[in-house]
């Protein structure tokens, strides 16, 4: 210990019977057992040694008898012990109140970081957000209904800017807005443009899309499996005749 508390008061009380010689003895005794936190030697000449009052050992001895205890490790005083072990008990306390708090701090500062933290970026989340969009105006539900299914299979989003271009290019194609979206769910078509239905005002047959030829061959082998006969014909140019225009050639 470095520093302890020194009450005047309650000093005087107890030593003012010494004499001078015996006071420097108890007092410097008194700082090498605070200082070092350890007993003071056996022998009272080496005390007299190391608290430098080496021609005053009778004083020392008298102080010794009635200060201090002897032990087996050296000579202990009660009130230096107490007050070592009030001061550890206080550091002990403060060790363990600053651990706590820092321990808190520490779990603070981590739930913080966890709650900034986003370990994807968000440039990595390309899949499309849909706006809460109602049927347009002329739309009846059934095929706008067949619209939205459709573009959440193809994992397309739906938004003003969509529905404001398939309006454009149904201008142009002189279709209404429900007949191009009727086209696109039954095509499976993400998108609309007028030159893709132009031949279909002329009674021309239409290019179909992947997605729709895919459905058309597989309901196909199904009805051929089931012993059926389909009325669409297959042609490699991957146009459809259908069987009104079939019966219109007879």
């Amino acid at each position: 210990m470095h520093y302890y508390q020194f009450n005047i008061g309650d000093y005087q009380s107890h030593t003012g019977h010494l004499d001078f010689f015996e006071d420097l003895a108890y007092r410097r005794m008194l700082d090498w057992s605070y200082l070092h936190e350890k007993p003071l030697p056996l022998d009272p000449d080496e005390i007299a040694k190391i608290i430098r009052m080496r021609p005053h050992s009778e004083s020392i001895a008298s102080v010794l008898k009635e200060f201090f205890k002897k032990t087996r490790q050296g000579w202990v005083s009660d009130r230096v012990l107490k007050e070592i072990e009030s001061v550890n008990e206080k550091s002990e306390k403060a060790r363990r109140s600053a651990m706590k708090r820092w321990d808190t701090n520490a779990l603070r500062t981590e739930c913080e970081s966890n709650a900034t933290h986003n370990p994807i970026p968000k440039t990595h989340n390309t899949r499309p957000k849909t706006q809460n969009i109602k049927a347009p105006e002329g739309v009846s539900p059934e095929v706008w209904d067949a619209f939205v299914a459709q573009r959440k299979l193809s994992r397309a989003a739906i938004t003003e800017t969509v529905i404001k271009s398939i309006q454009r290019e149904s201008d142009k194609a002189g279709w209404t807005l429900e007949q191009a979206l009727s086209e696109c769910a039954a095509r499976g078509w993400r998108g609309f443009k007028a030159e893709w239905v132009a031949d279909k005002s002329l009674g021309q047959p239409v290019k179909e899309s992947a997605w729709a030829r895919k459905q058309r061959e597989d309901q196909l082998r199904m009805d051929e499996f089931r012993g059926k006969r389909s009325n669409i014909i297959d042609i490699p140019s991957q146009e459809i005749i259908f069987s009104e225009f079939k019966e219109l050639s007879k």
